[in-house]
């Protein structure tokens, strides 16, 4: 996030590659995964305060907040399943991914993260979404996710990967078909990187942008644009969680029908062979 309080002379300062402030047994830290660290610690107080505080009864305030979206989080999960007791399984998984990057793109718009707090002409805070590696992370965990599931719900590895390839093995596009299915299915951690990455940071340069053309008057040319990310960055948290979710469901589903199926193919034969013995 650019601070409203420390646009240069000649033009907006914007960092779009992470800093490294210091470095742990030859491991950098940048100041994305600080930020990063200061944020999981805040995130983790403050859920662990809003659990201990739910009631039967509805309780106002951030507590209620909380509790609205455990709830909308949840019925996204459970309805994108056609076996809700499965999707039940993976609804505290999709609830932390939604508040983690919902409230990560939040504290990414503090006026304390960006140019205003610096260390040796460093920014000492960087929005943890606003890194591609952060978003990376996050995409990797969420479809390895995704595959450890599917892989489970389809009974083993080499099944999960024979549902790429659809049609007789005698046909030339068979293959060619199968490999280009898994690939696309392997972009999904990129889509789901990228699109996160991009919508923070072009959000960031946004920001810098107005509050350059504002110069004395920085927070209130650009005050429009940083509440407009608030929104946009709840809407991140939605699109990250909910393609997740669709991911996921798709994969279960599609192994859900196919035991249908075959179930429905074995009570037939059942049923053919009772009908022969019979005549």
């Amino acid at each position: 996030m650019i601070s409203l309080f420390a646009i240069g002379e000649a033009g907006p300062i914007v960092h779009v590659a992470p800093h490294t402030l210091f470095t742990i047994g030859g491991w950098p830290i940048t100041n994305s995964v600080f930020y990063g660290w200061i944020c999981t610690i805040f995130i983790c107080s403050v859920l662990i305060w809003v659990a201990r505080r739910v009631k039967i009864k509805p309780v106002g305030g951030i507590v209620q907040f909380f509790e609205y979206g455990v709830e909308f989080v949840s019925n996204l999960v459970e309805s994108a399943f056609d076996d809700k007791r499965k999707g039940r399984k993976y609804v505290p998984f999709f609830v932390v991914l939604f508040f983690f990057i919902l409230l990560n793109n939040w504290l990414g718009l503090l006026p304390i993260v960006g140019e205003g707090f610096q260390a040796h002409g460093t920014p000492l805070f960087r929005p943890f979404t606003g890194d591609l590696n952060g978003t990376l992370a996050m995409g990797i965990i969420t479809m390895g996710l995704v595959y450890s599931a599917s892989i489970k719900e389809s009974g083993g590895f080499l099944k999960y990967i024979r549902h790429f390839f659809v049609g007789s093995p005698l046909n030339p596009m068979y293959l060619l078909i199968g490999f280009i299915e898994m690939l696309t299915d392997l972009t999904r951690v990129l889509s789901l990187s990228l699109r996160l990455f991009l919508n923070v940071t072009i959000g960031d340069i946004v920001i810098a942008v107005f509050a350059y053309l504002g110069h004395i008057a920085a927070p209130i040319t650009a005050l429009p644009f940083t509440l407009l990310e608030f929104g946009v960055g709840a809407l991140q948290a939605y699109i990250f969680v909910v393609l997740s979710v669709m991911y996921l469901a798709m994969a279960v589903n599609a192994h859900k029908e196919d035991h249908d199926l075959t179930e429905e193919l074995v009570q037939e034969t059942i049923g053919a062979k009772k009908v022969e013995a019979t005549v």
